[in-house]
């Protein structure tokens, strides 16, 4: 995902400074990811000096900040981002994954025992994400958004563990018969 079309759209829906988009970014996603302050600025920075935003100074209790309105290129480019579809052409590079592949010819590698420790890292990840979803409010708020996919995500892994062990159990079974 692009932090700069996020910004993007979080500045079409109220205008802002740096700090409280970085602060609206992270309540969207419900703290599943954290931006540093000096990557939103430099973004901001960019986008204004590409055309896609405009600043001017407001003062509010005192303080004075630089706030950001979305000017007719930036939402064109925005438009452009939410039409288009998120292309899935290429795998994620997923360390469990890699992992996996990597360790699977590994005679030293305890597979069985790195499945189970991951199946169970990853239950426990599931119960937690379900415990917050429950304790939130079901309004489809982008936070619920977020928890969702999130549990979605590791119920696949879950099955996906499964299938990866009885491939693993099969083929050691083609093995030992060849033997």
């Amino acid at each position: 995902m692009s932090v700069r079309n996020a910004m993007l759209a979080l500045i079409a829906t109220k205008p802002e400074g740096v700090y409280r988009l970085k602060q609206t970014f992270e309540e969207h996603v419900g703290g599943t990811w954290t931006l540093n302050i000096g990557q939103v600025y430099q973004t901001m920075q960019r986008l204004e000096r590409d055309g896609f935003v405009d600043s001017h100074r407001e003062t509010h209790g005192g303080r004075e900040s630089e706030v950001f309105t979305l000017t007719e290129v930036g939402q064109s480019a925005l438009d452009a981002w939410l039409a288009k579809p998120v292309a899935r052409d290429t795998a994620d590079r997923d360390e469990l994954v890699i992992k996996l592949a990597v360790a699977v010819d590994n005679p030293d590698a305890d597979v069985p025992g790195m499945i189970q420790r991951q199946r169970k890292a990853t239950s426990k990840a599931l119960r937690e994400y379900v415990h917050a979803k429950d304790a939130a409010e079901e309004n489809g708020d982008p936070y619920n958004l977020v928890v969702d996919r999130q549990i979605f995500q590791l119920r696949a892994e879950l099955r996906w563990l499964d299938a990866v062990e009885s491939k693993l159990a099969a083929s050691g079974d083609a093995q030992e018969k060849e033997d």
